[in-house]
């Protein structure tokens, strides 16, 4: 499959990199301190931001500021564990520089130590979760990422896994969405695949393996 576009938009765990471990070990901690009832690792809330996720879930708001920073404090210690996904390193060492960007839900130095441990570069124009005002579903950090690339959103693809991901960047008027992996199928991508394993982007085209193809 070959399309066309201008630049490439990145979510990252769970399309660059794999964090989960990392992200479990830490929220099962969070949890257990700020809200035992709440199952972290449900599906629905993955792709949004820590600072959101702990707003709606601490029993008062006087307690954000400490636990916000206690979950900030738990995902860095772990973050040295992420590994990078099958395709992502040779897929983003390939690419130049100004044509794509990671739009992460995390925090900066989270998304940085995340990208380093796993052997990514981190891109100039990287959008965290500090950066926008309003997290994914909203379409606030691909909107940032294709304004920093110099693109017009619809002139740009995006990667995504999660369904909070796919509903910002549908909402942001991207020109393709691509899910990345079989956890993508759930939401409002427009062709999912198994993971980065042989793409390529000149800059104008995107080739994307049918053998890849989940959907």
């Amino acid at each position: 499959m070959k399309f066309y576009a201008s630049g490439l938009l990145f979510d990252n765990d769970g399309v660059l990199v794999d964090s989960h471990a990392a992200a479990a070990d830490a929220w099962a901690i969070w949890c257990s301190e700020y809200a035992p009832q709440i199952n972290w690792d449900d599906p629905k809330h993955a792709g949004q931001r820590a600072e959101d996720k702990v707003r709606e879930w601490i029993s008062s708001p006087d307690l954000f500021e400490v636990a916000n920073n206690r979950i900030n404090e738990l995902e860095q210690l772990t973050a040295h564990t992420t590994v990078a996904l099958a395709g992502a390193v040779e897929l983003t060492s390939a690419l130049t520089s100004g044509t794509w960007t990671v739009c992460t839900s995390a925090n900066p130095m989270l998304a940085k130590a995340r990208l380093e441990a796993a052997g990514i570069r981190v891109p100039a124009e990287l959008v965290t979760a500090d950066d926008v005002k309003r997290g994914k579903p909203h379409p606030d950090p691909y909107l940032l990422g294709a304004e920093r690339l110099g693109f017009a959103a619809e002139d740009c693809v995006v990667f995504e896994d999660a369904i909070a991901g796919a509903v910002a960047a549908e909402a942001a008027g991207v020109g393709l969405i691509v899910g990345v992996t079989a956890a993508a199928l759930a939401g409002p991508a427009d062709i999912v695949i198994r993971d980065l394993s042989g793409i390529t982007f000149d800059g104008e085209v995107l080739y994307l393996p049918d053998s890849n193809r989940l959907r």
